[in-house]
C-alpha cells in the first residue's frame, strides 16, 4: 500500500495482502475528508472517490488515493463509507450505472456505512434491498461539525440491525468513539433530523439575539460573553458565536445549504405526520433567503448575515 499524507503528517496505512481490506470513502468534502483522516490515523488503507473533479483532485494532492467511480472502488474495498450530500446521492453511488452494485457479485461490498443525513424511508428501503444481496447497511449520520468529526468529538446516531453493529464495531469505533443506537435503518436519519432541528434553532436564536443586542448598542463580543455567562448559553452559542462575532465564514465547518437541505426533510416528514413546525418553517425561509443572496456555501454561522438583511 502507498503511504498517504494528511494535514502535513506522514501516515503508513495498514499493510494488507488483500486490497479489498482497504476502506473506501465516497464523498471527500467536509465530512468525508474528516472521516478519511480518522481512518488513516488508525492505520487503515483508505481509497477515496468524489464525483466532483476538483474535490477528488484536492484529496489526491494531499497524498490520498482516489478512484474514478464507486464501481471501481468496489473492486478494491469491502467496506465503504458514504459522505454524500443527500439520499439522491446515496442511491446514485450505490445503485446507479457506475455505482457500487455495478461491480460483479465477486466484488460487491460487504458493508456500506452511510454518514449522510437523508430521507429515513428511502434509506430503510435501500437497507432491505442491500440485505437481499448479503450487504450490511449501517445508517450513521454524525451530530457535530467536520472539525468535531475529525477530532472524534461528534456523536454518531446509528440506525442498523444489531448483528451488523456487533460485526463492524471496530470500524465504527474509528469513525466515531461516541455512538447512540436509535433503532433499525431509517431511525438514524430521524434522530439526526430531530436533533438538527433543535441545534439549528439554537444557532438562529443566538444570531437573532446578536443582531438585536447590536441594534441596542451592545457590542457583539460583549453579547457573546453575556450569553455564555447566563442560562441563555448553548453549545451553538459557544461554537458558532465566535464565528459570528469575528465574521469568519470560511472555510466552512458546515454549510448553510446543507442545513437548508435538512430543514426541507424535516418539514416534509412533519407534514406527512400531520405536525406543524412553525419555527422551522421560518428558519427555512431565512436560509432560503441566505442561499438566494449567495451565502449557501458559507458556514451556517453566516445566518447572522441574513438576519442583518431583514427589515421590518
Amino acid at each position: 500500500m502507498r503511504r498517504g499524507v494528511v494535514a502535513g503528517m506522514s501516515i503508513a496505512p495498514e499493510q494488507a495482502a488483500n486490497e479489498r481490506a482497504a476502506v473506501g470513502v465516497i464523498g471527500l468534502g467536509l465530512v468525508g475528508s474528516a472521516l478519511a483522516t480518522r481512518l488513516f490515523r488508525a492505520g487503515y488503507a483508505v481509497i477515496g472517490c468524489d464525483l466532483q473533479a476538483d474535490t477528488a483532485t484536492a484529496w489526491a494532492q494531499q497524498g490520498g488515493e482516489v478512484v474514478p467511480t464507486p464501481a471501481a472502488m468496489a473492486t478494491r474495498c469491502a467496506h465503504v463509507v458514504l459522505a454524500v450530500f443527500d439520499t439522491g446521492g446515496v442511491l446514485d453511488v450505490v445503485e446507479g450505472p457506475q455505482g457500487l452494485l455495478a461491480a460483479s457479485d465477486r466484488t460487491l461490498p460487504r458493508l456500506i456505512v452511510d454518514c449522510s443525513t437523508g430521507d429515513p424511508d428511502a434509506l430503510r428501503a435501500l437497507s432491505a434491498r442491500l440485505a437481499s444481496r448479503g450487504i450490511d447497511f449501517i445508517e450513521a449520520p454524525l451530530s457535530g461539525s467536520s472539525r468535531q468529526i475529525e477530532a472524534g468529538e461528534a456523536t454518531m446516531l446509528v440506525g442498523a440491525q444489531p448483528e451488523a453493529l456487533a460485526c463492524h464495531a471496530a470500524l465504527l469505533d474509528v469513525l466515531s468513539p461516541q455512538r447512540l443506537a436509535i433503532g433499525g435503518p431509517g431511525m438514524g436519519a430521524r434522530a439526526k433530523l430531530a436533533t438538527n432541528l433543535v441545534l439549528g434553532l439554537n444557532r438562529a436564536a443566538f444570531a437573532e439575539g446578536l443582531v438585536y443586542a447590536q441594534s441596542q448598542g451592545i457590542a457583539p463580543e460583549v453579547f457573546l460573553d453575556l450569553v455564555l455567562a447566563t442560562p441563555a448559553r448553548s453549545d451553538a452559542a459557544r461554537i458558532k458565536g465566535p464565528l459570528m462575532v469575528s465574521e469568519a465564514w470560511t472555510p466552512p465547518q458546515s454549510r448553510i445549504a446543507q442545513h437548508l437541505k435538512d430543514l426541507r426533510l424535516m418539514l416534509a416528514a412533519a407534514t406527512a405526520a400531520g405536525q406543524g413546525l412553525p419555527l422551522t418553517q421560518r428558519h427555512a425561509a431565512l436560509l432560503q433567503a441566505a442561499l438566494d443572496a449567495g451565502d449557501g456555501d458559507l458556514d451556517n454561522a453566516a445566518i447572522v448575515r441574513q438576519l442583518r438583511r431583514e427589515r421590518p
